[in-house]
């Protein structure tokens, strides 16, 4: 597998990681959003606050095939309202598809009028194709209704999965990336905090992030919703002795091969 990237074009498929602060938003960065890309494919997965400035800066609105969105806390969708602006608007788009748990379409303002997104409920276990890309969705350890998913190629070669990409959305420990099948090639897991904070939230701590990517033999882990007081050297630092290996901790602007 190719080694991240800081900033730039990315070619085939790619992680792009706008936004990767947990709960809220530090000094300059921006909450939970990220573009999954493949060859004919670009999804944007959650659209916390500061991801649509941020988007910007590697595609054009009008180049988003579709919107993920892994549960109802507004870090993790608060920009579908400005998207939902821009497209309707500006670029005079129609019926995006926009995929997220029951529920959190009520909670919109924009989003609701006219024919700009096109809503669908995911339910733990579903599929769909989107483009050239295949997403599975988990019910995740959350205090709401929230979906992990994985991303496989099309044209996978039967039985091949190292090519595949997954993203555990937020997670307490009771639920474990296992449950989306094996062989997966690269992880982007939630990570909060350390150690020391774990049991407070149901959020996992990088240890536990590290654990969890271990025992399901991932090929590569991302850690990200850090929260924004955690000191990131610290936490990768946890997460890399779980995983028996190095992480990547998450960064705006960071563009992973997968």
């Amino acid at each position: 597998m190719a080694e991240p990237t800081a900033e730039g074009s990315a070619g085939g498929r790619s992680l792009t990681v706008l936004g990767c602060d947990g709960s809220y938003p530090g000094p300059g960065g921006a909450a939970s959003g990220y573009l999954v890309r493949s060859f004919g494919t670009t999804i944007w997965v959650d659209a916390g606050s500061g991801t649509l400035a941020n988007l910007q800066r590697h595609v054009e609105p009008g180049q988003v095939d579709a919107v993920i969105l892994s549960h109802e806390h507004p870090d993790h969708w608060s920009d579908i309202e400005p998207f939902a602006v821009v497209s309707r608007y500006w670029l005079e788009r129609t019926d995006i598809p926009v995929y997220a748990p029951s529920g959190l379409r009520s909670r919109t303002y924009h989003a609701q009028e006219g024919e700009t997104l096109d809503w669908w409920t995911i339910e733990p276990g579903e599929r769909v194709v989107i483009g050239d890309l295949a997403v599975t969705f988990s019910a995740t350890d959350h205090s709401v209704p929230t979906r992990a998913m994985r991303f496989d190629p099309l044209d996978a070669p039967e039985g091949d999965l190292s090519g595949s990409l997954a993203y555990t959305a937020d997670t307490g420990p009771d639920w474990s990336v296992a449950e989306l099948g094996h062989g997966i090639g690269t992880l982007l897991s939630e990570a909060s905090f350390t150690a020391e904070f774990e049991g407070g939230q149901q959020h996992l701590s990088g240890r536990q992030a590290g654990a969890m990517a271990a025992d399901a033999r991932v090929g590569r882990l991302v850690v990200t919703h850090r929260w924004p007081t955690v000191a990131a050297a610290a936490l990768a630092e946890e997460a890399s002795t779980a995983f028996s290996r190095a992480v990547v901790q998450a960064t705006v602007d960071l563009v992973v091969q997968w």
